[in-house]
């Protein structure tokens, strides 16, 4: 288990989940491989998903290639804040600020945050009650 320097400090990840729209079967398999590119299938739930818990390359990388596939396909993309698990040993945000950043960065060029066109806020709350749920598409 990785220690950290101050073991009260909230940690956070974003979860981000994509579910498959619907489209024939050509189209489809182009969506799955942008998806398969980016995150790993859930077979339970059958949706795509992956944890961030740093702005960095990675990270970029995997919001813009879902931000395309809900541009080209309408594939639902949720984006979560959530508690970082006690078991998470990957890098985790400790700052409101991280989150901010990240969310800024995903941003179309020359667009305000609040202008973004592909994120909107749920109007439910995450089943736990914790953080807010995001979804880009459509």
């Amino acid at each position: 288990m990785a220690s950290t320097p101050y073991p009260n400090t909230p940690r956070w990840l974003l979860e981000v989940t994509a579910a498959a729209a619907p489209a024939d079967p050509a189209a489809f398999e182009e969506q799955r491989q942008l998806l398969r590119s980016a995150t790993a299938f859930h077979r339970a739930s059958r949706t795509w998903g992956t944890y961030i818990g740093a702005l960095d390359v990675r990270a970029l990388t995997v919001l813009q290639r879902l931000y395309g596939a809900a541009q080209q396909f309408g594939t639902e993309v949720r984006i979560q804040v959530i508690a970082a698990p006690a078991t998470w040993n990957g890098p985790c945000f400790t700052e409101a600020g991280e989150l901010a950043a990240l969310a800024v960065a995903g941003a179309d060029r020359g667009r305000q945050l609040g202008q973004l066109r592909l994120l909107t806020r749920a109007l439910s709350r995450p089943a736990d009650g914790c953080g807010v749920t995001y979804r880009l598409g459509g």
